[in-house]
């Protein structure tokens, strides 16, 4: 009899745990995004917080920041509320399969990706970068790429789709439990790519909490090809960065992407 009055005061204290947190997902304003990819948390960072300080100033203090790597870039979320449950990344994750990602998520990416890889898309490496990769970006597990950035030293390391730096690289693929096996696959670059917008303030964007130009702002922050509202790069003249395109530009495919 003790030993089941004790079992069931454990099953008991659980379910109050497992409900307690279903309920603070609730009330805290989760909202899904796209199929495979996550369950964000929509909030945006507020003005003068630590999370909208100058990326590169935070991202100094990484243990992972290599020499000759550009700072901030998404090495450090400007919006650490903006976390990230991915299906698959324990045993299927406690939630519903997720729903397909709205159109407007490609298009961004296809935006972004137009500033920072160029024809080499998915196997783009930062053209600063002496000692290429063995092989294709797409081609190489987690573990070649951190293998071929160790054995590297003191050069820029962006690499793939959306131009990620160590810091950031590594910081995404930890926080989605991607295994070093895995295939850096252009669906899997996509995949971290979605984070790193969601971090920048995408839902918060489509749900009207953010002004578009700030929204416009954070990316710049994240991607150094994307022009800030000068027209410069965010990291201009630093480790060779400028921007890709001009505000015009990227001001005008943000208001045809997201039109309302």
């Amino acid at each position: 009899m003790p030993l089941r009055t004790s079992a069931l005061a454990f099953f008991l204290t659980c379910l109050a745990l497992l409900l307690c947190a279903a309920a603070a997902v609730s009330a805290q304003g989760y909202s899904l995004v796209g199929n495979q990819f996550f369950l964000h948390k929509a909030s945006a960072p507020q003005p003068g917080s630590a999370s909208d300080a100058a990326p590169q100033a935070m991202a100094s203090l990484l243990p992972d920041a290599l020499p000759g790597a550009d700072p901030g870039r998404g090495a450090v979320s400007l919006n650490p509320g903006a976390a990230s449950l991915f299906r698959g990344r324990s045993s299927g994750g406690l939630f519903a399969p997720l729903l397909s990602a709205p159109p407007s998520v490609k298009q961004l990416l296809n935006l972004i990706a137009s500033a920072e890889a160029g024809k080499a898309e998915y196997d783009a490496v930062q053209h600063g970068a002496k000692r290429k990769p063995p092989k294709k970006p797409t081609q190489m597990t987690i573990a070649e790429i951190n293998a071929w950035i160790e054995a590297t030293p003191g050069q820029p390391h962006a690499i793939g789709r959306y131009q990620l730096i160590p810091a950031t690289f590594r910081r995404l693929v930890k926080h989605q439990g991607v295994k070093p096996q895995a295939r850096f696959s252009p669906e899997l670059q996509d995949q971290l790519a979605h984070q790193l917008i969601e971090e920048a303030g995408y839902s918060a964007f489509l749900q009207a909490g953010m002004p578009r130009k700030t929204f416009m702002l954070n990316l710049a922050k994240i991607w150094a090809g994307l022009p800030t509202s000068s027209g410069k790069s965010y990291y201009e003249g630093y480790a060779g960065n400028s921007a890709s395109l001009t505000w015009s530009h990227f001001k005008s495919e943000m208001q045809r992407i997201f039109p309302s």
